[in-house]
């Protein structure tokens, strides 16, 4: 009786050990959403840029560039990967359609298999969608662009985010990315080819 209330218990416990096992993992993949640096530098600029949502048209045109030039960067970083090169250097490329580009110190690295893949096109379309989101729907880009936004759809402005972070999310965790691009966060096992299948 004892040994099959242990073994039940064992198996309970493995069971809840890999559920929490996948669940820390999509939760990584999620991390992988947005090159953190790019975010952290709009929340940092937002309300310089906009004079706290008090905009001049200067302040619109300067609120502008930093939403542009990031949303370019979320799309921009999907396309990029790295790797430790024969030199014990990590090293930053593009995708490509043949491999990573450019390719200096990759004697040791099969550079093919970091080919352009059409996962890389779904993840850059949703990581611009979710800065959009957050960058769009931020207080002082509203105050300053459509400040009447704000009262008259204010139902959606808390709706829409979490909704777009709930779908591009359970995306990310079905089809998580591989990919240690410029601004995303790096893991130790970034020459195994094997896994980069998205």
């Amino acid at each position: 009786m004892s040994e099959k209330a242990s073994s039940s218990k064992t198996s309970t416990n493995k069971g809840t050990s890999t559920m929490t096992g996948k669940t820390f993992s999509g939760v990584g993949n999620l991390v992988k959403l947005l090159p953190t640096g790019t975010v952290f530098l709009f929340q940092y600029l937002s309300p310089v840029v906009t004079n706290n949502g008090h905009c001049s048209t200067i302040n619109k045109y300067l609120s502008g560039i930093p939403l542009v030039i990031c949303g370019f960067n979320c799309a921009f970083t999907s396309f990029t990967d790295s790797y430790t090169g024969s030199d014990g250097q990590r090293h930053y490329g593009i995708v490509t359609m043949n491999g990573l580009w450019p390719s200096p110190g990759s004697d040791s690295v099969d550079l093919s298999a970091y080919k352009l893949r059409f996962g890389d096109f779904v993840h850059a379309f949703l990581s611009v969608i979710v800065f959009a989101v957050l960058g769009l729907l931020d207080t002082n880009v509203v105050h300053c662009f459509y400040p009447k936004f704000e009262s008259s759809e204010k139902i959606l402005m808390q709706v829409l985010p979490p909704v777009i972070g709930v779908v591009s999310g359970a995306v990310f965790m079905i089809f998580p990315s591989y990919r240690h691009g410029i601004g995303y966060p790096t893991s130790s096992d970034t020459n195994d080819t094997s896994e980069k299948t998205t």
